[in-house]
């Protein structure tokens, strides 16, 4: 971790959301998924916002010795985005305490606000996490 890594850092990311980041592909393997309409899945909403704090990061971070978890996510979704739309989520960085992140996040669909919140994350070095995981 850079020293230069501190609360008030901000980024903004946008994806087009395509067909298969809807519901029914959340878990094709379930009827009751594949039933539901197309719309942008809360599943797949919360990698989206963790992928807009994680390319936050990136230049902050010894990539790709080091990487952030999600640890913790408490976000609302607030409106249906069909695919097609363009969402936008802008993430501020709160707090950092010691490898601890904490990220103000929201997101919009152009239409509206669809989700807002916080997200947490841990500073991890990926081959010592690698070898606990290993450990068991």
């Amino acid at each position: 971790m850079k020293p230069d890594l501190k609360p008030g850092l901000r980024h903004v990311h946008s994806f087009v959301i395509p067909p298969s980041k809807t519901v029914p592909h959340l878990y094709p393997e379930s009827p009751e998924f594949t039933a539901m309409p197309e719309v942008f899945a809360t599943g797949f909403l919360v990698g989206f916002l963790e992928w807009a704090c994680i390319k936050a990061l990136e230049p902050y971070l010894d990539w790709p010795r080091e990487m952030t978890l999600g640890t913790h996510i408490d976000v609302s979704h607030e409106a249906p985005t069909p695919p097609g739309r363009t969402v936008t989520a802008t993430v501020e960085l709160l707090e950092v305490e010691g490898r601890r992140l904490l990220f103000a996040v929201e997101a919009h669909d152009g239409v509206a606000i669809i989700s807002r919140g916080t997200h947490q994350r841990h500073i991890i070095v990926r081959e010592r996490f690698l070898e606990r995981l290993a450990a068991g």
